[in-house]
């Protein structure tokens, strides 16, 4: 079949239209040189106006308890712990009681409770001496603070509190923990290590970029272009903090996917770019050219890219929602500035952004799908079978929350709760606290409290109440003592139940479950460590079926625009399916079942944090289909011009191999940086994601894709007759070629 040459048909007078950003170059680069730096102003510190908190939802039974608790009863399980250490002492049971020492332990409580923003504060020595916080050898003790507010101001009073109550004195050694400290030290020391992530990037990326775009002024460009999207991003963030949540974890990705994008919209634009000047069309000309074709699929790709990160809108907690914020930003800045200020660059540059090089023979990428083609059926099954085996361990996928356990034990928090755990028979920072509404909590004599207390002590998993009343085992009731009058309110009455096991285990979300269907005669919220999984996890499972449901119906009916085909479309999410769950797999078998866990400096706790799957999800979806994109619509348009199926993937992968596999081993080198970190839950994205670009990059693009394509033959195009009409009139061509015209007009 003759080859089309859109520039030379009727409709060409179409493509002015879409050459305004060389028209009007100098206006649009003067324009960004203005914006750019006056974005970068003013996003410059937009993590001051973001959130630390949002991991649950709002009106989640945990966040409306835990607020009536601590607003209203002013009470709560305490998330600020002190560890006080006798020093020099011998272990004897008696350490802790010495005169000097309790005299030191009171005024450490003292002191705490009157800080600003501690709502309450009590301890070993202030409380009656209570066997469980005192430590097994009996030469440490604990002070337990609760401290009020929303996660950002439980993080600035504690960051104000930390350095207060670290201290060595003669007598004492006092150390900081609790959930409050593990928090600001997980979230400083993310920070800290993503910046030094960043650094060691840095250099290894440009080098990269040099070898692949050929050149510094080439190497420049995606520069320019992920600069726009940041800052711009930034700026968008910084706004919507004024009129909701947004976590302070969403810039990482857009300093991540804004690069990853920058670098895939580049490479694909300026590779069209000199493929049109080898052929011999001028610089207007080619990049009319090229902003036809190759801007097209960058437009379709943005969009499944955007599509796979909105779906984190149907999820409640804002900590998932503002990645959906920051992450559509960046990929429509990412792409508005591929298309104007990219092509901008390259009209001013010319040929300065590298000599087109002539293709005088099929190179490797299309020497490859002729190879795979060759072997359809042994290929796929071969790669099938490797993925299905690197995605067993994710059937056993267990949920969790993160804990101390997420930053090295050489973090002071980490290691003061490792010494809770292994000294201690407690886990009074573990504790559920149960409000009752309807009852008075501040009458000693009372006969509901104990009834219902009695009741939550036979339940599996309860190690002990703890009441107004007294203190209650499934065996046993012991005397109100000077602990119990922490419970005293006037408003209504709350019980704490010190679970038998770990807050986040079977066990413990089993008890949670089983209280919140006992009938207790009245209204009751049930909060606490156990009851914020649950309730997170919850919400993440119950509207995961929705999420994932919008991005693949969003997703075919985009690929149906740009493709025609119901085949290829369907084809296209099993395979991203198929290589993420072996991602997941592999995550699984590392960072929950405990291997590799000493190479790569981490402790498995036997979970994944509920969070992280399904950000990795949708993060790496949407990469993958953007590499997708730029491999179905080259394959489309030899396939539209010649109508041969074999030599149509053939050519495709072979103009379109090099830029995926290239565009993935530079986004790799930044996901691996972020194996760095000492938090866990950084190393386990940034690996999850290098094996999920990787992957998708050699095993599905270079291999499955064109052994499928190869089997299914010209099966891959295949639409029913109304939709293929529908395509016709509706959906967007690279060209018109008469044959497909009238193939499809007599469909």
């Amino acid at each position: 079949m003759t080859r089309h040459d859109t520039a030379d048909r009727p409709g060409a007078a179409a493509d002015t239209q879409r050459c305004f950003a060389v028209r009007h170059r100098r206006r649009i680069l003067v324009l960004a040189a203005v914006l750019v730096p006056l974005a970068a102003v003013i996003g410059a510190n937009v993590a001051r106006s973001l959130s630390v908190g949002g991991f649950v939802p709002p009106d989640s039974e945990y966040e409306v308890g835990r607020r009536v608790l601590t607003e209203d009863l002013r009470g709560g399980t305490a998330n600020f712990i002190v560890l006080v250490s006798v020093k020099g002492a011998a272990p004897r049971t008696s350490a802790v009681d010495e005169d000097v020492v309790r005299d030191a332990g009171l005024a450490v409580t003292d002191e705490l409770r009157r800080q600003p923003g501690v709502l309450d504060a009590s301890s070993y020595w202030t409380l009656g001496q209570p066997a469980p916080l005192r430590s097994n050898d009996g030469t440490q003790a604990l002070v337990l603070a609760l401290i009020s507010g929303d996660d950002d101001a439980v993080r600035d009073t504690t960051e104000r509190l930390s350095p207060l109550f670290t201290r060595d004195t003669d007598v004492i050694v006092s150390r900081v923990g609790g959930a409050a400290e593990v928090n600001r030290q997980t979230g400083k020391q993310a920070e800290s290590d993503l910046h030094k992530a960043e650094l060691i990037a840095a250099p290894f990326t440009f080098i990269a970029l040099l070898i692949v775009f050929r050149g510094w002024r080439a190497a420049l460009l995606p520069l320019v272009v992920a600069a726009s999207a940041v800052t711009f991003t930034f700026v968008m963030l910084r706004a919507l903090s004024t009129l909701t949540d947004v976590s302070i974890f969403s810039l990482n990705l857009t300093t991540a996917l804004g690069l990853g994008l920058a670098i895939d919209y580049s490479l694909f634009i300026l590779s069209r770019y000199r493929e049109e000047r080898a052929l011999g069309r001028d610089l207007d000309l080619a990049l009319r050219r090229t902003l036809r074709t190759a801007g097209r699929t960058v437009v379709f790709s943005s969009g499944t890219v955007a599509v796979a990160l909105a779906s984190l809108l149907v999820f409640p907690m804002a900590y998932l929602r503002s990645y959906a914020y920051a992450g559509i930003a960046t990929v429509a800045f990412a792409a508005i500035a591929s298309l104007t200020v990219l092509p901008a660059l390259i009209a001013v540059l010319g040929d300065r952004v590298g000599l087109p090089r002539p293709r005088a023979r099929e190179g490797f990428w299309g020497a490859q799908a002729r190879r795979v083609m060759g072997r359809p059926v042994l290929v796929s099954a071969a790669v099938i079978g490797v993925l299905i085996f690197l995605g067993l361990p994710f059937a056993h996928l267990r949920f969790g929350l993160f804990d101390d356990r997420v930053v090295p034990p050489s973090v002071s928090s980490r290691a003061v709760n490792d010494e809770i755990r292994m000294n201690f028979a407690t886990r009074e920072a573990d504790a559920t606290a149960v409000v009752v509404l309807g009852i008075r909590g501040d009458d000693p004599d009372s006969t509901e409290i104990p009834k219902i207390a009695r009741q939550l002590a036979t339940v599996a998993g309860v190690g002990r109440v703890d009441a107004l009343t007294g203190h209650y085992t499934a065996t046993t009731t012991y005397r109100a003592d000077a602990t119990s009058q922490r419970f005293a309110s006037a408003d209504a009455a709350w019980l704490s139940i010190v679970p038998s096991a770990e807050a986040v285990s079977p066990e413990s979300e089993q008890m949670v479950r089983t209280v919140r269907h006992l009938d207790l005669g009245e209204r009751v919220l049930v909060t606490g460590p156990t009851a914020r999984f649950i309730d997170s996890k919850d919400a993440v499972t119950s509207r995961l079926p929705l999420a994932l449901s919008l991005i693949g119906v969003a997703t075919i009916l985009l690929l149906f625009a740009m493709l025609g085909s119901v085949v290829v479309p369907l084809k296209a999410i099993l395979l991203n399916a198929l290589s993420l769950t072996a991602t997941f797999g592999s995550m699984v078998w590392i960072f929950q079942d405990g291997h590799l866990t000493s190479w790569l400096d981490v402790t498995a706790t036997g979970s994944i944090d509920v969070f992280t799957p399904i950000l990795m999800f949708c993060i790496a979806f949407g990469l993958s289909m953007d590499y997708e994109v730029f491999l179905l619509s080259r394959i489309k348009e030899e396939y539209d011009l010649t109508g041969d199926n074999t030599e149509a993937i053939a050519v495709g992968l072979d103009h379109t191999g090099r830029l995926v596999t290239a565009a993935a081993i530079l986004l790799a080198i930044v996901f691996i940086a972020f194996m760095t970190s000492s938090v866990s839950i950084v190393k386990l994205v940034g690996l999850g994601l290098t094996l999920a670009v990787l992957m998708d990059a050699f095993l599905i693009r270079a291999t499955l894709v064109p052994a499928m394509m190869r089997l299914a033959g010209r099966g891959n195009w295949w639409a029913p007759g109304p939709l293929r009409r529908l395509h016709l009139r509706f959906g967007i061509w690279e060209r018109e070629p008469s044959s497909e015209m009238d193939r499809v007009r007599g469909g």
